[in-house]
């Protein structure tokens, strides 16, 4: 019978993961599975760097495309829609090939994370907090209670951060003593390959990239988006990198020159995030992005 493990991709953004995840499928008769949390959004296309339907090469492709930009995004309910798409694919005798940088999402589909529990009282108490102090000033007490947590958390992002401080209120442990431990198997016994990135390498990628987004019509997108969508600057479509900047200058609050340094900027500060995580995982298969990972990946696998 045919292998038909799951392979993930992971690593952190302008890497080259979706083109490693497509070499993938095509060699390994696999369906892609999305793991990018932004790329979960309808219509968000070119801020994401999501494949069109040409770039898919005839690969189908799961977990895109399915989620309104008005919907908070619940790594819980990606984490019962992929798995349940994961052993699909494996049940038609087919490879998943599970392809993304969203740490959070990667880990819910990996492992066998149970989500800690919510009370809305809780949760509406730091809320009021966080109207009265502000964002910056949250995201420093979570920092000061459990560093590990506010490294990972965006920290403009306040819904996570009011989650992390309810979940530590709730279970009397760090937001991260709530998932499971990076040394235990991953679920279905996944093989993880991970593109290694060099500063040097890969900063004039983000930025040739960011630059293009902006040529190839991102601008538009958004307020498409706005107009058409319901797309608002407090949501979390609307805090994405790329998007957040975009919203940011149409409402005069950015030049559209520094949305595009500021993306620049997010992005790189946002990969440094995913190293600092994706390095503690000692399951992860490491491969040069720069030089041919598809040909290292298969080596890896064989």
């Amino acid at each position: 019978m045919a292998d038909l493990t799951p392979v993930a991709v992971v690593g952190p953004t302008a890497s080259g993961k979706s083109a490693l995840g497509l070499a993938l499928a095509h060699e390994l008769g696999g369906e892609v599975v999305n793991v990018d949390s932004m790329q979960l959004y309808r219509g968000m296309d070119i801020g994401t760097a999501k494949l069109t339907v040409e770039e898919r090469e005839g690969i189908p492709h799961h977990q895109l495309d399915v989620w309104d930009v008005t919907e908070t995004a619940s790594v819980a309910r990606y984490q019962a829609d992929a798995v349940a798409d994961v052993e699909d694919i494996m049940s038609r005798g087919r490879v998943p090939v599970l392809v993304g940088g969203s740490m959070l999402y990667v880990q819910s589909l990996l492992d066998d994370w149970r989500f800690p529990p919510t009370d809305p009282a809780v949760r509406a108490r730091w809320e009021e907090h966080l109207a009265d102090i502000g964002i910056d000033a949250l995201h420093a007490e979570l920092a000061a209670v459990d560093p590990a947590a506010a490294a990972v958390i965006e920290d403009k992002d306040p819904r996570r951060t009011v989650r992390a401080l309810e979940v530590i209120e709730l279970t009397g442990q760090p937001f991260q003593a709530s998932q499971p431990p990076k040394d235990a198997p991953p679920r279905w016994g996944t093989r993880i390959l991970g593109l290694r990135t060099q500063a040097e390498w890969l900063n004039p990628r983000i930025e040739l990239r960011t630059r293009q987004m902006f040529e190839r019509g991102l601008v538009e997108e958004v307020e498409g988006l706005v107009d058409d969508h319901g797309l608002v600057a407090d949501s979390t479509a609307g805090r994405a990198i790329g998007y957040a900047q975009v919203l940011a200058a149409r409402a005069g609050e950015l030049t559209w020159e520094e949305a595009v340094e500021r993306t620049i900027t997010g992005t790189r500060r946002y990969v440094r995030r995913q190293r600092s995580w994706f390095n503690r995982d000692p399951r992860i298969t490491w491969l040069a992005a720069e030089a041919d990972p598809a040909r290292a990946a298969l080596e890896a696998l064989s």
